[in-house]
């Protein structure tokens, strides 16, 4: 498609806004690595959380919403909502302990609940495997699907648009995040994502009204379902079809197997950016940054309840959108740009663009930001300069942001779809969850644990995926059958089998952490005391922390209150009035409770 004047000035409009913020908070950010990576911990809450939901939004995310849709129909979300309740519990359970902490990095946790050699090996080696391996898999990816977007926009090939990205994008986003540190990115997501939200429902909203409206839109699904036989779903279900069974496959159909590991394993099994059991990562950045436990708290469950229950639905109209315009397609994914370059008007194309440009900027820029700050405060700080001035690792900072960025960039060239690297992401991480949540709340807990879980996720991963070792090891050419769906399921559960296994084995197996760190761990975050009998006897702390039965029913609440809102919200786009309301009560019914289950003023702390 051809750019006029006007779509080139939009675009340029949008980078110009996003340089002048980095411009604009570099003397802020300057002064120290806490005031680069934390913002001085002077953030609030609605801040903090935007900069989540935005960072999680993603150039890739329409496209494989658009994909799930297209496949599996829209119980295929599943794939993400079922990490809610591990959201819902950095809330309630992890939040004021990430604050309470005072660390810079998720990272730094090693050796501030560990010690000896064996912690400083853990925080060392997460900071690369993280802050390197793993984030320039997620660059890659992201960077994958904004290729595909550009090259659907203007019609150009793949190769010019990947170059786009690699040689013009990811520089820029490089420049301005390490001109604003994370002040630069908090703000710049802000902007970002109330641009992209308005694109996202502009596109629904031209995509509906291309069919002839909402009541068309469902008439022609129907009628698709009708001559699609009995091996079709109904693809606006919000739940799998349980009549088919555990591994049943048909047209618009999430299988119950699949489901069920979704819901009831994967959100606290697997390591995943965004979704970490008991928080990590840039949900952890961004509660350090709150100015006291109180927002960091806040911060979370506004990220939650708009990640889950308030984004997803112009996406998924969008998806069905296609489904309607566009049957048969070889790349689902692509539906959506579709749908979005030939269905809205032509005078908005610039904004779209600069729309998408904002999705793929916001989730780059903090990556940059989080990932040099693992490899500038945990490994280069940590183990090769100890002793140097503020402005020098601030300078190295970044260094380590334009560093990622190249190799970000010979990543993003590797892979071979924007599917290969989450699904790499996951694999890597299963069953490495239940380590990170039982870490804050048992003391026999030690850096083993740790090590050990990573190491056996990786080498299961690596086993099941190199078939002439399996066949060599079990004697079978392929280590699951069934549908991708299904394999997927199959290989998530035998994975954190034997990495939970391990772990746990590991665990009793060896000494735990020195007294001394115990209880200066315990001191200074004040866990529950269920899980730490022996060491609040021996911490003299007067007040003992007893609140994880009132934290675990926040939790469940939470959860409530969150699907509720979410599936109230489909409903109401679909037209089912009655049970839209009912559920929309149900969700103002536990936000209520909620709001009565938060802590007394008196029980916050700075």
């Amino acid at each position: 498609m051809h750019l006029t004047a006007l779509d080139w000035a939009a675009i340029a409009g949008y980078l110009l806004i996003t340089l002048v913020l980095g411009l604009y908070f570099r003397g802020k950010s300057g002064k120290s690595t806490a005031d680069y990576f934390v913002s001085g911990r002077q953030v609030s809450w609605w801040l903090a959380g935007t900069s989540m939901v935005a960072t999680t939004f993603a150039a890739d995310t329409p496209l494989a919403v658009c994909g799930l849709v297209y496949t599996q129909g829209v119980a295929g979300n599943w794939l993400w909502w079922s990490f809610l309740p591990s959201g819902m519990m950095t809330v309630f359970l992890f939040a004021r302990l990430w604050r309470r902490s005072g660390l810079i990095t998720d990272v730094q946790f090693a050796e501030f609940r560990y010690h000896g050699k064996p912690a400083a090996f853990l925080r060392g080696f997460r900071a690369v495997y993280l802050g390197l391996l793993m984030n320039c898999l997620i660059l890659g990816w992201v960077t994958k699907a904004m290729v595909n977007i550009i090259s659907t926009s203007l019609g150009i090939s793949d190769a010019k648009a990947l170059a786009i990205c690699v040689f013009f994008l990811m520089p820029f986003t490089g420049i301005y995040v390490s001109l604003g540190g994370l002040w630069g990115v908090l703000w710049t997501d802000l902007f970002q994502f109330v641009l992209k939200m308005a694109i996202v429902i502009a596109v629904a909203w031209y995509g509906v009204r291309a069919v002839g409206g909402m009541s068309q839109l469902l008439a022609r699904l129907a009628e698709m379902r009708n001559a699609a036989g009995p091996g079709a779903s109904d693809i606006t279900k919000m739940l799998p079809d349980f009549s088919r069974g555990l591994t049943g496959e048909a047209l618009w159909t999430l299988p119950v197997i699949t489901f069920v590991v979704h819901l009831a394993v994967q959100w606290w099994a697997f390591w995943y950016p965004g979704a970490e059991p008991g928080g990590g990562g840039y949900i952890a950045q961004r509660i350090f940054s709150a100015r006291d436990e109180k927002n960091g708290m806040l911060s979370v469950l506004w990220f939650n309840l708009a990640h889950y229950a308030l984004r997803p639905w112009p996406w998924i109209l969008t998806a069905l959108v296609a489904v309607v315009l566009y049957p048969g397609l070889a790349q689902p994914e692509r539906g959506y740009m579709m749908v979005a370059t030939r269905h809205t008007p032509h005078a908005l194309l610039g904004i779209l663009l600069a729309g998408f440009m904002a999705a793929f900027m916001s989730t780059v820029a903090t990556q940059l930001n989080w990932g040099s700050s693992y490899l500038v405060e945990d490994f280069y700080r940590r183990f090769v300069k100890k002793k140097s001035s503020e402005a020098h690792y601030v300078n190295a900072s970044r260094l380590a942001t334009l560093f990622l960025v190249a190799a970000a960039a010979w990543v993003s060239m590797q892979l071979q779809s924007v599917s290969e690297g989450w699904k790499i992401v996951l694999e890597l991480g299963a069953g490495t969850g239940g380590v990170y949540l039982l870490r804050w709340y048992w003391w026999r807990v030690n850096a083993w644990s740790e090590i050990s879980a990573m190491a056996a996720a990786l080498v299961t991963t690596l086993v099941m995926r190199n078939h002439s070792l399996w066949i060599a090891l079990v004697g079978r050419p392929e280590p699951f059958q069934g549908s991708d769906a299904v394999v997927f399921a199959k290989a998530t559960l035998c994975t954190t089998a034997v990495t939970t296994l391990v772990w746990v084995g590991i665990t009793l197996l060896t000494p735990p952490e020195d007294t001394r760190t115990l209880v200066e761990f315990y001191r200074k975050v004040k866990p529950d005391a269920i899980g730490w009998g022996p060491v609040a006897k021996i911490s003299g702390v007067e007040e003992i922390t007893q609140d994880l039965g009132k934290n675990l029913l926040s939790w469940v609440i939470g959860c409530v209150f969150v699907y509720a809102a979410l599936f109230s919200i489909g409903q109401l786009c679909f037209g089912r009035l009655g049970s839209g309301f009912v559920l929309g009560l149900v969700s103002l019914t536990c936000g209520v409770a909620l709001y009565r289950l938060m802590p007394k003023p008196t029980e916050w702390r700075v």
